[in-house]
């Protein structure tokens, strides 16, 4: 989803919030209003673009359609189209792309025959209420966020409600306990390092959006929540055993600055991590 800036009296600008192998995220701010004139652009990938805030007009040659918060914004790789705010200025979005043959193969284990869009926009509907509020949650603090997961998440879910999927409930398949757990044993001897979706799906031998849907059944959380709350055990470990400063434990668990500890550890253990040392 292209946004380029500076259109008459009003603009659109985005910022890359996390990229990886064949998918990107971006937060879109759009300042455009009615006396501003609609302008054509391209997606020059797949494009699912959740809309947080606003209303406009998206419109191509398949037609066109209102939307609002909650809804999401379809497109196919190279499909021409433009946004119109007739009737109220601005809007945000967070818009994921995709490279065609990444979105062809998530497409392909979510059930879809095929990876392209019949149509524009998936109105705010309640299956996909969950990973919207995912996304306004970690947009909110984008430290650490588990942007991947959520791109995988969003893809399987958007193909599935617009082709009538029925999402089967999550399941371990035979022989997946002891993939899951050859990767959780990776992860416990090294929880501080990198561990992106794709390497983790990589060594478990099973596709990005299977090894998640694998790994929650078998576990009760993400991969990004599971190995999140294990470096905050760790933690919470130091805070009450050594004398470190709260800084530097932060850096060693992966975070990249104290404030994001701090909130982190709290929604994890309902105390700060100074206050949770003084208890220990």
């Amino acid at each position: 989803m292209a946004k380029i800036a500076a259109i008459a009296g009003g603009s659109q600008g985005r910022e890359v919030l996390a990229r990886g192998d064949g998918w990107q995220v971006s937060d879109v701010h759009c300042t455009l209003g009615p006396r501003d004139r609609p302008f054509e652009e391209r997606h020059s990938g797949v494009s699912i673009a959740a809309v947080v805030a606003g209303t406009f007009q998206y419109r191509s040659a398949t037609g066109r359609e209102l939307m609002t918060p909650g809804s999401l914004l379809l497109g196919n790789a190279g499909q021409c189209y433009e946004c119109g705010h007739e009737h109220g200025a601005g809007d945000r979005c967070v818009a994921f792309s995709y490279a065609p043959e990444v979105f062809e193969r998530l497409a392909a284990d979510a059930g879809a025959p095929r990876a392209r869009f019949k149509t524009l926009r998936l109105p705010p509907l309640r299956e996909m209420s969950p990973v919207l509020a995912r996304v306004s949650a970690v947009l909110v603090r984008s430290a650490n966020a588990p942007w991947e997961e959520l791109s995988v998440q969003l893809a399987a879910h958007a193909v599935q409600l617009e082709r009538g999927i029925p999402r089967a409930p999550a399941s371990a398949e035979p022989g997946a306990t002891a993939r899951v757990t050859r990767v959780l044993r990776m992860v416990e001897r090294d929880p501080d390092a990198v561990h992106t979706l794709e390497c983790l799906a990589r060594e478990a031998r099973l596709s990005p959006y299977h090894f998640l849907r694998t790994f929650q059944a078998l576990t009760g959380a993400t991969p990004h929540q599971y190995i999140l709350r294990m470096r905050l055990r760790r933690a919470a470990t130091r805070l009450a055993s050594e004398p470190a400063k709260i800084l530097d434990i932060a850096l060693d668990s992966g975070f990249g600055d104290v404030s994001n500890f701090n909130r982190a550890f709290r929604a994890e253990f309902g105390l700060s991590p100074r206050e949770y040392r003084r208890s220990a």
